[in-house]
Protein backbone atom coordinates (compact mmCIF):
# COMPACT_ATOMS: atom_id res chain seq x y z
CA UNK A 1 0.00 0.00 0.00
CA UNK A 2 0.91 3.17 -1.02
CA UNK A 3 1.12 6.08 1.93
CA UNK A 4 -0.97 8.35 2.98
CA UNK A 5 -3.95 6.93 3.01
CA UNK A 6 -7.49 7.59 3.10
CA UNK A 7 -9.97 4.80 3.61
CA UNK A 8 -13.66 5.70 3.20
CA UNK A 9 -15.96 2.93 4.69
CA UNK A 10 -19.28 3.12 3.20
CA UNK A 11 -21.28 1.46 6.09
CA UNK A 12 -24.55 1.19 5.41
CA UNK A 13 -26.14 4.20 4.73
CA UNK A 14 -28.83 5.00 2.35
CA UNK A 15 -25.74 6.64 -0.46
CA UNK A 16 -23.79 3.14 0.85
CA UNK A 17 -25.22 0.78 -2.00
CA UNK A 18 -26.87 1.11 -5.92
CA UNK A 19 -26.72 4.27 -7.77
CA UNK A 20 -25.40 6.40 -5.18
CA UNK A 21 -23.00 4.30 -3.20
CA UNK A 22 -21.40 4.30 -7.35
CA UNK A 23 -21.35 7.79 -7.72
CA UNK A 24 -19.16 8.01 -4.57
CA UNK A 25 -17.04 5.44 -5.46
CA UNK A 26 -16.47 7.17 -9.01
CA UNK A 27 -15.85 10.30 -7.27
CA UNK A 28 -13.24 8.86 -4.80
CA UNK A 29 -11.70 7.24 -8.68
CA UNK A 30 -11.78 10.42 -9.70
CA UNK A 31 -9.80 11.83 -6.73
CA UNK A 32 -7.33 9.46 -6.28
CA UNK A 33 -6.20 9.74 -10.52
CA UNK A 34 -6.14 13.82 -10.02
CA UNK A 35 -3.70 13.33 -7.60
CA UNK A 36 -1.88 11.01 -9.42
CA UNK A 37 -1.59 7.86 -7.13
CA UNK A 38 0.33 10.14 -4.56
CA UNK A 39 -2.43 9.49 -1.92
CA UNK A 40 -3.69 5.77 -1.72
CA UNK A 41 -8.02 6.19 -1.99
CA UNK A 42 -9.92 2.96 -0.62
CA UNK A 43 -13.40 2.28 -0.33
CA UNK A 44 -15.16 -0.26 1.69
CA UNK A 45 -18.41 -0.51 0.31
CA UNK A 46 -21.17 -3.45 1.78
CA UNK A 47 -20.42 -6.82 0.26
CA UNK A 48 -23.31 -6.74 -2.20
CA UNK A 49 -21.51 -4.23 -4.03
CA UNK A 50 -18.22 -5.34 -4.19
CA UNK A 51 -18.51 -6.85 -7.51
CA UNK A 52 -19.94 -3.93 -9.26
CA UNK A 53 -17.92 -1.43 -7.98
CA UNK A 54 -14.69 -3.20 -8.39
CA UNK A 55 -15.70 -3.47 -12.61
CA UNK A 56 -15.67 0.30 -11.89
CA UNK A 57 -13.23 1.99 -10.84
CA UNK A 58 -9.25 1.75 -10.33
CA UNK A 59 -9.12 2.42 -6.32
CA UNK A 60 -8.35 -0.65 -4.17
CA UNK A 61 -11.71 -2.07 -2.92
CA UNK A 62 -12.10 -3.76 0.79
CA UNK A 63 -15.07 -5.38 2.19
CA UNK A 64 -16.50 -4.22 5.39
CA UNK A 65 -15.78 -7.89 7.49
CA UNK A 66 -15.73 -11.08 7.05
CA UNK A 67 -16.38 -13.68 8.75
CA UNK A 68 -13.52 -15.92 10.40
CA UNK A 69 -14.90 -19.63 8.76
CA UNK A 70 -13.99 -21.74 6.02
CA UNK A 71 -15.89 -22.75 2.50
CA UNK A 72 -18.96 -24.81 3.36
CA UNK A 73 -22.38 -25.64 5.04
CA UNK A 74 -22.02 -21.78 6.58
CA UNK A 75 -25.74 -20.31 5.87
CA UNK A 76 -25.24 -16.81 5.86
CA UNK A 77 -21.57 -16.24 6.91
CA UNK A 78 -19.38 -14.75 4.71
CA UNK A 79 -15.78 -16.47 4.37
CA UNK A 80 -13.01 -14.94 2.60
CA UNK A 81 -12.66 -16.73 0.02
CA UNK A 82 -16.46 -15.44 -1.41
CA UNK A 83 -15.19 -12.13 -0.69
CA UNK A 84 -12.11 -12.24 -2.35
CA UNK A 85 -14.09 -14.25 -5.73
CA UNK A 86 -16.26 -10.72 -5.41
CA UNK A 87 -13.08 -8.72 -6.51
CA UNK A 88 -12.13 -7.08 -2.94
CA UNK A 89 -8.58 -6.30 -2.78
CA UNK A 90 -8.87 -6.73 1.31
CA UNK A 91 -10.64 -6.66 4.40
CA UNK A 92 -11.67 -4.67 7.32
CA UNK A 93 -11.76 -6.89 10.80
CA UNK A 94 -13.11 -5.83 14.29
CA UNK A 95 -15.04 -2.72 13.60
CA UNK A 96 -16.37 -1.26 16.48
CA UNK A 97 -19.90 -2.03 15.00
CA UNK A 98 -18.68 -5.95 14.19
CA UNK A 99 -16.42 -7.18 17.26
CA UNK A 100 -14.55 -10.30 16.96
CA UNK A 101 -12.07 -12.17 19.17
CA UNK A 102 -8.62 -11.94 19.25
CA UNK A 103 -8.55 -15.52 17.52
CA UNK A 104 -10.88 -15.01 15.01
CA UNK A 105 -9.18 -11.89 13.92
CA UNK A 106 -5.47 -13.96 13.42
CA UNK A 107 -7.41 -16.45 11.48
CA UNK A 108 -8.54 -13.98 9.77
CA UNK A 109 -5.08 -12.15 9.18
CA UNK A 110 -3.70 -15.63 8.32
CA UNK A 111 -6.05 -16.19 5.35
CA UNK A 112 -6.10 -12.72 3.84
CA UNK A 113 -2.42 -13.15 3.76
CA UNK A 114 -2.95 -16.29 1.93
CA UNK A 115 -5.19 -15.51 -0.54
CA UNK A 116 -2.96 -12.46 -1.39
CA UNK A 117 -5.67 -9.72 0.63
CA UNK A 118 -4.59 -6.67 2.77
CA UNK A 119 -5.79 -7.04 5.94
CA UNK A 120 -6.68 -3.75 7.69
CA UNK A 121 -7.70 -4.38 11.92
CA UNK A 122 -9.10 -2.20 14.04
CA UNK A 123 -8.65 -1.01 17.42
CA UNK A 124 -10.26 1.04 20.29
CA UNK A 125 -7.49 1.18 22.68
CA UNK A 126 -3.50 1.25 22.39
CA UNK A 127 -3.44 -1.84 24.32
CA UNK A 128 -5.57 -3.92 21.77
CA UNK A 129 -3.38 -2.10 19.12
CA UNK A 130 -0.57 -3.73 20.23
CA UNK A 131 -2.12 -7.25 21.03
CA UNK A 132 -3.44 -7.23 17.05
CA UNK A 133 0.09 -6.06 15.83
CA UNK A 134 1.84 -9.24 17.18
CA UNK A 135 -0.72 -10.79 14.98
CA UNK A 136 0.66 -8.75 11.86
CA UNK A 137 -1.99 -7.66 9.75
CA UNK A 138 -0.92 -5.17 6.94
CA UNK A 139 -3.25 -1.95 8.87
CA UNK A 140 -4.06 -1.22 12.07
CA UNK A 141 -6.95 1.80 12.56
CA UNK A 142 -6.95 3.24 15.62
CA UNK A 143 -10.76 3.67 16.45
CA UNK A 144 -12.21 5.09 20.33
CA UNK A 145 -16.03 3.54 19.69
CA UNK A 146 -17.40 6.15 21.28
CA UNK A 147 -16.24 9.02 18.79
CA UNK A 148 -17.43 7.03 16.06
CA UNK A 149 -19.97 9.02 14.26
CA UNK A 150 -19.79 12.02 16.67
CA UNK A 151 -17.60 14.09 14.58
CA UNK A 152 -14.79 14.72 17.25
CA UNK A 153 -12.12 13.22 16.04
CA UNK A 154 -9.72 10.94 18.00
CA UNK A 155 -6.46 12.81 16.41
CA UNK A 156 -7.88 16.37 18.51
CA UNK A 157 -10.50 14.95 21.31
CA UNK A 158 -8.03 12.25 22.04
CA UNK A 159 -4.87 12.40 20.34
CA UNK A 160 -2.48 10.58 23.45
CA UNK A 161 -4.84 7.75 22.09
CA UNK A 162 -2.86 7.97 18.87
CA UNK A 163 0.73 8.77 20.36
CA UNK A 164 0.53 5.69 23.17
CA UNK A 165 -1.08 3.81 20.34
CA UNK A 166 1.85 4.43 17.36
CA UNK A 167 4.33 3.95 20.33
CA UNK A 168 2.63 0.28 21.74
CA UNK A 169 2.59 -0.93 17.99
CA UNK A 170 5.79 0.17 17.05
CA UNK A 171 7.41 -1.37 19.99
CA UNK A 172 6.18 -4.89 18.23
CA UNK A 173 5.60 -4.16 15.20
CA UNK A 174 7.57 -1.88 13.09
CA UNK A 175 6.57 -2.48 9.66
CA UNK A 176 2.31 -2.28 9.75
CA UNK A 177 0.60 0.58 8.59
CA UNK A 178 -1.41 2.92 11.43
CA UNK A 179 -4.38 4.85 10.64
CA UNK A 180 -6.65 7.45 12.68
CA UNK A 181 -10.89 7.00 12.64
CA UNK A 182 -13.08 7.55 14.73
CA UNK A 183 -14.82 11.45 13.68
CA UNK A 184 -12.71 12.35 11.39
CA UNK A 185 -14.90 14.91 10.01
CA UNK A 186 -12.36 17.47 8.15
CA UNK A 187 -8.92 18.17 6.61
CA UNK A 188 -7.72 18.91 9.73
CA UNK A 189 -8.31 16.06 10.90
CA UNK A 190 -6.66 14.31 8.71
CA UNK A 191 -3.44 16.15 8.71
CA UNK A 192 -3.73 15.93 12.93
CA UNK A 193 -4.03 12.07 12.49
CA UNK A 194 -0.59 12.48 9.88
CA UNK A 195 1.35 14.95 12.25
CA UNK A 196 0.59 12.42 15.63
CA UNK A 197 2.36 9.95 13.54
CA UNK A 198 -0.52 8.41 11.73
CA UNK A 199 -0.27 7.19 7.69
CA UNK A 200 -4.06 8.31 7.32
CA UNK A 201 -7.35 7.71 8.09
CA UNK A 202 -10.70 5.57 8.58
CA UNK A 203 -13.58 7.73 7.72
CA UNK A 204 -17.25 7.19 7.08
CA UNK A 205 -20.06 9.45 7.86
CA UNK A 206 -18.25 12.73 6.86
CA UNK A 207 -18.00 11.56 3.32
CA UNK A 208 -21.21 9.25 3.07
CA UNK A 209 -23.97 11.93 4.58
CA UNK A 210 -21.96 14.91 3.04
CA UNK A 211 -24.11 17.01 0.77
CA UNK A 212 -21.20 17.60 -1.89
CA UNK A 213 -19.66 14.34 -1.24
CA UNK A 214 -16.90 15.66 -3.82
CA UNK A 215 -15.22 18.40 -1.83
CA UNK A 216 -14.91 16.14 1.19
CA UNK A 217 -12.92 13.35 -0.65
CA UNK A 218 -10.71 16.09 -2.21
CA UNK A 219 -10.54 18.33 0.88
CA UNK A 220 -9.04 15.01 3.17
CA UNK A 221 -7.05 13.64 0.17
CA UNK A 222 -5.05 16.82 -0.58
CA UNK A 223 -5.03 17.24 3.37
CA UNK A 224 -3.33 14.20 3.56
CA UNK A 225 -0.78 14.91 -0.01
CA UNK A 226 -0.01 18.19 1.98
CA UNK A 227 1.17 16.45 6.14
CA UNK A 228 2.60 13.76 3.95
CA UNK A 229 5.02 15.90 2.25
CA UNK A 230 5.61 18.03 5.51
CA UNK A 231 5.61 15.55 8.67
CA UNK A 232 7.53 12.97 6.99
Amino acid sequence: MHEPIVVINFKAYPTSYGRKGLEIAKLADKIFKEFKGNVEVVIAPPATEIRTLKNEIEVKVFAQHADPYDLGARTGWLPLEIIKDAGADGVLINHSEHRLRLDEINKLVVKAKELNMISLVCADVPETGAAVALLRPDIIAVEPPELIGTGIAVSKAKPEVVTNSVNLIRNVNKEVIILTGAGISSPDDVEAAIRLGTSGVLVASAIMKAKDPEKVIRGMVEAAYKAWSKYR
